[in-house]
């Protein structure tokens, strides 16, 4: 073999070396995906954000702002676990007034009414402004009040308007607008109405907003790749896996607690576009993010322990790093940190008799 030949044959040797170099790097840097595909899960045209239920379990539309979080996942079954996801929206808890958080006016009747003409007098929205209106009679019966039902006959009727949420507290022309429609409902039935002073209405509701915004708390962590990009279908696989079910929109997954009427304790978040598209596994995805929003669920179904394992557990899974909105990394001794503020968040939640995870506490932080 001439000195050429010896040339040509190590050059063709290091070029071989470097197209399987690159090949293994290339097939190293792919996206990671499921081990099985698995099946598409398509959000719910149903299962939009909901609030609490209102009358006959008729849902009222969402607001721009300060809207209560979804406590549904899609009716469908969980890929990986089968588990089956909660009741539709109109099984859920009602809300109910409570003077603790709402702005009440008292409807007086000279004798009791069926329900079908009160029916039919009801306001046609029950919102007012951001703020809930719920309407209540006092069953004739029962001697307990209830959202009107058809059949049912009522010997009174009390209005309540909510006093403040994450949009803010209710100003004066927020309430005006309340005691118009009320005001009207009285009318129709031919009865009396008796409106708080819009003065202390106005003071209550600022002075319950101030409470609100110093004692809210909404956590999330990020995780980011450290290496290569997840497809869609890999991190669903993953969350499936932590006991986690398709949340009520696109780019959504939540962790339930055992009570299907409360809303989710964790929820995992990524980019809707890619979990639309048709081929999951075509869709790289480099960060996700989970969310606890503390004010809506019970302490005692430990949802920041739960919120702390998903995070792990996922970091590991994934080959992630957990990062603050910063991009800072997030270390277990700032869980520890963060779980002894919510200790004190709880307790003064529970002074006020707004314990985390009751309805009034979830309409208040919503």
């Amino acid at each position: 073999m001439t000195l050429t030949q010896g040339l040509l044959a190590l050059a063709a040797l290091v070029l071989l070396v470097l197209l399987v170099q690159g090949l293994w790097a290339s097939w190293r840097a792919r996206p990671r995906r499921a081990a099985q595909p698995l099946e598409r899960v398509e959000p719910s045209l149903s299962a939009q954000p909901a609030e609490p239920v209102l009358g006959e379990g008729a849902v009222a539309p969402v607001g721009a702002a300060g809207e209560p979080p979804s406590n549904l996942a899609p009716d469908a079954a969980v890929a990986a676990t089968g588990e089956r996801a909660p009741r539709p929206a109109g099984l859920r808890r009602r809300a109910a007034i409570d003077p603790l958080i709402d702005a009440i006016a008292e409807v007086s009747l000279e004798a009791p009414l069926p329900a079908e003409p009160v029916l039919a007098a009801l306001p046609a929205s029950r919102r007012v402004g951001s703020k809930l209106l719920l309407v209540e009679g006092l069953n004739a019966e029962t001697g307990g009040w209830e959202a009107p039902v058809h059949g049912q006959r009522y010997s009174a009727f009390q209005a309540g308007v909510q006093l403040a949420n994450r949009g803010g507290p209710l100003n004066e022309i927020a309430y005006s607008e309340f005691v118009q429609k009320v005001q009207g409902f009285a009318d129709a039935l031919g009865a009396a109405v008796d409106f708080a002073d819009m003065a202390d209405v106005v003071s209550r509701a600022r002075e319950l907003d101030e409470f609100a915004h110093a004692h809210d708390a909404q956590l999330a962590v990020h995780l980011q790749a450290k290496g290569p990009a997840w497809t869609v279908g890999y991190l669903q696989q993953c969350a499936a896996r932590q006991g986690m079910a398709p949340g009520p929109i696109a780019g959504q997954w939540v962790l339930l607690p055992e009570d299907l009427d409360a809303p989710p304790l964790v929820v995992l978040s990524f980019d809707a576009q890619a979990a639309l598209a048709d081929d999951p596994d075509q869709s790289a995805l480099r960060r996700c993010t989970l969310s606890l929003d503390v004010p809506q669920s019970p302490e005692s179904a430990e949802p920041f322990s739960q919120w702390q394992r998903l995070a792990c557990a996922l970091a590991q899974d994934l080959d992630g790093a957990l990062v603050d909105d910063d991009g800072r990394p997030v270390s277990i001794q700032q869980f520890a940190g963060i779980h002894q503020e919510l200790q004190r968040l709880y307790e003064a939640l529970a002074a006020r008799d707004l314990p985390a995870g009751s309805m009034a506490a979830q309409r208040l932080f919503s």
